[in-house]
């Protein structure tokens, strides 16, 4: 008798202790959803994973580099709306001048679209990236919406610009141009990007597309950066 008298308070310990561990744990875990959703309370840090995703080294930018506000575009060389939403990004530029860097990055959707981001890459490796990326826009047109792939017209406008044809031949047919644009795409689809143009301001996705959305958020992140 003594002995189940033992065993069952034994069990009863085991049970108080199980309880008030479980009650630690969930206490615990109350704190820590308290410390991320009290106002006041500093933002988690960013995913590392993620904001290697939204900017690569070799990523066109322009702006101070290590300004407090990174805008990032996804952008299709051959997308109507990137083309229609470009005067706005240069407005944005201007209206933000020295206080933000702007990044490009690729999402071709199109069936010119990895020409078109080939000749504006080979263009800036002679310094005439946005040179080739405002003529490409402008001259849309021309040859967007093609099956066959427009190099020649991508040639012509290279020369326009006064590049080097030798040398913008042999940068627009290099491999690692092409695994540029790939991975650009691969980084945009982990992000969730399935269209063009979509912009990421310090991380945070810009949801509608206007100069006063843009604008807000831009402005929004300048004052937390304070």
């Amino acid at each position: 008798m003594k002995n189940e008298v033992k065993l069952l308070l034994l069990g009863l310990v085991v049970v108080a202790l199980a309880f008030f561990g479980f009650a630690k744990i969930y206490q615990n875990q109350q704190v820590a959803a308290e410390k991320t959703t009290q106002p006041g309370q500093p933002a988690e840090p960013a995913n590392p994973e993620n904001a290697e995703r939204l900017v690569r080294a070799d990523s066109p930018s322009l702006g101070p580099e290590k300004a407090a506000v990174t805008l990032v575009e996804f952008l299709d060389p051959e997308c109507e709306s990137c083309r229609a939403f470009f005067p706005t990004v240069k407005k944005i530029l201007k209206d933000f001048e020295g206080k933000i860097r702007f990044v490009v990055r690729y999402m071709p959707f199109h069936s010119n679209s990895l020409v078109a981001a080939s000749a504006t890459e080979a263009a800036g490796q002679q310094g005439k990236y946005w040179e080739m990326q405002e003529l490409l826009f402008a001259k849309q047109p021309e040859w967007s919406h093609q099956q066959e792939p427009q190099k020649e017209l991508m040639f012509k406008y290279a020369n326009e610009i006064g590049l080097n044809m030798e040398k913008f031949s042999a940068d627009f047919s290099n491999i690692l141009v092409i695994q540029k644009i790939e991975r650009d795409k691969q980084d945009g689809i982990a992000l969730g990007v399935s269209g063009t143009p979509t912009f990421f301001v310090n991380g945070k996705r810009l949801e509608d597309l206007s100069y006063e959305a843009l604008k807000s958020l831009i402005e929004d992140a300048l004052k937390g950066a304070m």
